[in-house]
């Protein structure tokens, strides 16, 4: 559902009608976790005409898409009757929904009861002053979601935070993490580990059988051979050696600068940067509208929207929903060929392997 007060239900709602428009049965369809009371509330203050049905099972979602939106009720007492979305104020009183959406969708894709999880932008202020203690869904995600193995043999353990456009892919090393922390944040082993669960899910969710990555330097120039900062030579370095001995074909480190241009996007799959708008400020400067924030290296698929809550917008109907639109369609493809590619692995005589 994502936060209340903000732009997720309208992006939701016109996601629906661009699928509903266009549906066949076995076609791209999704449901909402959310509480439907609140839901109706919210559709009658934006002035929608869209109606909703209250699922009690995802499997009831197909027949229910062509006319509806489905809402899967939250698993958690209703919000108070008296509840109502303010939209651009957040308020930490529905924290709580926000929060268990997100643990129940977890919950149904680890059951195989869903192919994928696409969350709605959330205010990480607003749950972190309720008592949240992660910094963001790729956090939380990563928790509820370590106790089960993943498939195969060799796959490393995410999460890590990919932005995917349609002619760029970026993973950052740090990701919600200060500035100014950043430096002592960085290791050889942290850089590898990122990067291997990149190639990873290249081959497997994104059908590239030869990845390449192109990993940034932390520092202008990438260090200028140690005249600029040292992080560049006895850090990322090491990291891209180790990569290259295990098999994966990564280059760099190179000036960030310089490595975002059409020409240099051509050589390489993946970007590996050291920070968050080291890598998300191309991402987002060159495919706003269209880029899918996904979330590698765990059991189960999870894209999102590429922009936060719009909280200066909420409510006033304007907001374009072709990010979330991107995201579903993100979803279904990476499900699709993960479940191809893990069919063909268990099929393998040596019970597969992935290096």
């Amino acid at each position: 559902m994502g936060e209340p007060a903000g732009i997720g239900l309208e992006i939701t709602l016109k996601a629906w009608h661009h699928f509903a428009t266009s549906y066949t049965p076995g076609s791209h369809h999704f449901f909402l976790v959310d509480d439907p009371v609140r839901v109706a509330k919210a559709l009658r203050q934006l002035g929608s005409p869209i109606r909703i049905s209250t699922i009690g099972d995802p499997a009831e979602a197909d027949d229910a898409f062509r006319k509806t939106l489905p809402v899967l009720p939250l698993d958690m007492e209703p919000l108070p009757a008296d509840t109502a979305t303010v939209f651009g104020k957040p308020d930490t009183s529905t924290a709580q929904a926000v929060i268990t959406s997100i643990r129940q969708a977890v919950e149904l894709a680890l059951e195989g009861k869903v192919a994928g999880l696409v969350t709605n932008p959330i205010q990480k202020k607003t749950l972190i002053d309720s008592g949240f203690s992660f910094p963001g869904h790729t956090e939380y995600l990563g928790e509820l979601t370590k106790d089960v193995a993943l498939p195969g043999q060799g796959l490393v353990r995410g999460p890590v935070m990919l932005l995917a456009g349609d002619t760029l892919r970026v993973a950052p090393i740090t990701v919600h993490t200060p500035l100014a922390k950043v430096p002592e944040e960085l290791t050889t082993q942290r850089i590898a580990d990122v990067a291997i669960v990149v190639a990873q899910s290249l081959v497997r969710d994104f059908g590239v059988s030869k990845p390449r990555l192109a990993v940034s330097g932390l520092n202008p120039h990438a260090g200028e051979g140690g005249a600029l900062g040292l992080e560049d030579d006895h850090v990322i370095a090491p990291a891209i050696a180790w990569l290259r001995q295990h098999g994966v074909d990564a280059f760099g480190p190179l000036p960030a600068d310089t490595m975002f241009h059409e020409e240099a996007r051509a050589q390489y799959h993946a970007a590996i940067t050291m920070y968050h708008d080291q890598g998300l400020i191309p991402v987002k400067t060159i495919a706003f509208h269209s880029a899918s924030n996904i979330t590698l290296g765990l059991p189960i698929i999870r894209t999102s929207p590429d922009h936060g809550t719009g909280l200066d917008i909420a409510g006033r109907n304007i907001a374009r929903p072709d990010s979330l639109i991107a995201s579903i369609r993100m979803a279904n493809l990476m499900a699709a060929r993960r479940q191809a590619y893990d069919a063909a692995l268990t099929s393998r005589p040596d019970g597969g392997g992935t290096s």
